[in-house]
């Protein structure tokens, strides 16, 4: 996913998220709805975590240094990482407490216009920001479904904002449908309850996050079509006979480590085997433009070390 499609989708989210805080803030003042504090909280929250995640695209950026001699790609890790602490602990645990504060303590809610009138100008706002991510998305999807494009991205920002606005407008329908409950019967404790059904889906949202960012910063190999494209890159057949094994790694969402030993023929020599190996790392390039680092070691294959297995230890294949 290229940088630029996260960044557009990030600012869209970032206007509407800061224009739908203040209003909501605003419709709570004159309102007293518990709703629109927990919405308006959330907004702001949303609107910081999409300052985190336009922080950490301009910290991965910088130049590598000899203390961090792979550079900074994980960075964009590491702040969408944050994201989903924010999200769990200012936006879903304080929903929770309000929703939970407002069943105990209801009251009716004032002024029912102003809330009403807010949450249908954020559905209306959140739905061209969730429109924006989406359109963005779809130009890398490809034919991955919803579910898989969030689960197998490598980079954060558009699984983020894709899973934060959705989770914006399932909780303004909520608030929605707790104010105009509230309104209808007169019990503000309907209020209340919208709020804490806020609270556990933003948790939820949280809990996915941190769960598919955690495994970004842990570590990701290639995609299946990445290395297929790799290894086929690798052989040539004339020098380079076969790929022993290889270990692919993301050190960020557009750079990727490949490592891999690699069968060359008994009879070559050094000159020529240097030279079967730059020409290998050129073809991985082109045929996988994010394989910027690249180490090849040529070894003779061994069917016996083979069957060992692929303990990489044992260094499969190889002597």
């Amino acid at each position: 996913m290229s940088a630029s499609g996260g960044t557009k989708a990030i600012v869209a989210a970032l206007a509407a998220n800061l224009a739908i805080a203040v209003a909501k803030f605003v419709a709570f003042i004159f309102s007293g709805s518990s709703s629109m504090l927990a919405e308006s909280v959330h907004s702001l929250a949303d609107s910081g975590n999409q300052g985190l995640l336009l922080l950490g695209g301009k910290k991965a950026q910088r130049e590598a240094t000899p203390q961090h001699p792979f550079g900074y790609g994980r960075e964009r890790y590491i702040y969408a990482f944050l994201v989903s602490i924010v999200l769990f602990s200012v936006g879903g645990m304080f929903a929770i407490y309000e929703g939970y504060e407002k069943i105990k303590h209801p009251h009716e809610i004032e002024a029912w216009y102003w809330p009403v009138g807010v949450l249908v100008f954020a559905i209306i706002a959140e739905t061209f920001s969730f429109r924006t991510a989406i359109k963005e998305s779809n130009l890398t999807r490809g034919k991955l479904t919803w579910t898989q494009f969030v689960r197998r991205a490598k980079a954060p920002e558009l699984p983020v904002v894709l899973l934060e606005d959705l989770g914006a407008l399932v909780g303004l329908i909520l608030a929605l449908v707790g104010v105009s409950l509230a309104l209808a019967t007169g019990d503000g404790v309907w209020d209340g309850i919208g709020t804490l059904c806020i609270g556990i889906l933003l948790i939820l949202i949280a809990i996915i996050l941190a769960a598919e960012t955690k495994s970004l910063l842990l570590g990701e190999a290639a995609g299946t079509e990445e290395v297929e494209k790799i290894e086929k890159a690798l052989v040539d057949g004339e020098t380079v006979t076969r790929v022993i094994h290889m270990r692919t790694l993301h050190l960020g969402p557009e750079e990727l480590l490949v490592a891999a030993k690699i069968a060359v023929r008994h009879d070559e020599t050094a000159a020529e085997v240097a030279a079967a190996i730059n020409t290998a790392e050129e073809r991985i390039r082109a045929a996988v433009p994010i394989a910027r680092v690249i180490y090849l070691e040529p070894d003779i294959y061994d069917e016996t070390a083979a069957a060992e297995g692929t303990n990489p230890a044992k260094s499969p294949g190889g002597h």
